[in-house]
């Protein structure tokens, strides 16, 4: 009876590294759009599509989504502590391989940290967290951030040509589906809005343009958000009816 001889360590590490085949890439797209859009909430969301895709991509120890949005300082989520005190010290000094890839919209990579002169202050803290390289993609979501996804590898080099796709095709998609769930979150906010602007016009009998001014005039006297103001008014009147 004939035997399959038995794969070496570079052989069986070289499998270990290749991408998934086509149906099984389908099926984490289809496994990452579900969960996405089961998330409660966007940035449960983002935490989500950071453990998915560090769970996606072999040789990852640590994956971290970027997001920039206008006017605020950039936020980072991550599968996992190691590694953090490189997204720290990019943040600090504002450069890093994911704020790059964020910055320019282009794919970014490192294949050694520990040398790679662009971002000499990350050498020391990826040799304490035994990270080699990095992969940033580029994120970016409609209506809100551009931003990137970093994957963190513990070896030296790029991701080969199919862990690269792999890695591509979920941000891909992970892009049109925060985008979808920061619709829905505006679409749920502008809902409540209304029946803030509803409830101020049973109390004051005014207009619904008068509603809304007093309802921004609120928010502007508070310091904090309309919607905010808006979900003050909503629960109140809840409880009131209750």
């Amino acid at each position: 009876m004939l035997r399959r001889p038995a794969k070496t360590r570079s052989a069986a590490r070289a499998a270990a590294l290749s991408g998934p085949h086509a149906v099984e890439l389908a099926g984490l797209l289809h496994e990452l759009s579900v969960r996405l859009l089961g998330a409660e909430s966007f940035a449960v969301a983002i935490e989500r599509l950071a453990a998915f895709v560090a769970g996606a991509v072999p040789g990852t120890v640590r994956c971290s989504v970027t997001l920039i949005g206008e006017g605020g300082p950039p936020t980072c989520t991550a599968n996992a502590a190691i590694g953090a005190s490189l997204d720290t010290l990019a943040y600090e000094l504002s450069t890093g391989p994911g704020l790059d890839a964020a910055r320019s919209r282009a794919l970014t990579t490192a294949d050694d940290l520990y040398t790679d002169e662009r971002w000499p202050h990350l050498a020391e803290p990826a040799r304490a967290a035994g990270i080699h390289a990095v992969v940033a993609i580029p994120l970016d979501v409609p209506r809100a951030e551009v931003g990137a996804v970093s994957l963190y590898l513990d070896r030296a080099g790029a991701l080969g040509p199919d862990p690269l796709i792999t890695a591509m095709a979920l941000v891909n998609q992970a892009e049109v589906l925060l985008g979808e769930l920061r619709r829905r979150d505006e679409t749920s906010t502008d809902a409540t809005v209304d029946r803030a602007v509803g409830v101020i016009i049973a109390q004051r009998g005014c207009g619904v343009r008068e509603a809304y001014d007093v309802l921004t005039e609120t928010a502007q006297r508070l310091g904090i958000d309309r919607h905010a103001v808006a979900d003050r008014l909503v629960a109140a009147a809840a409880a009131r009816n209750a």
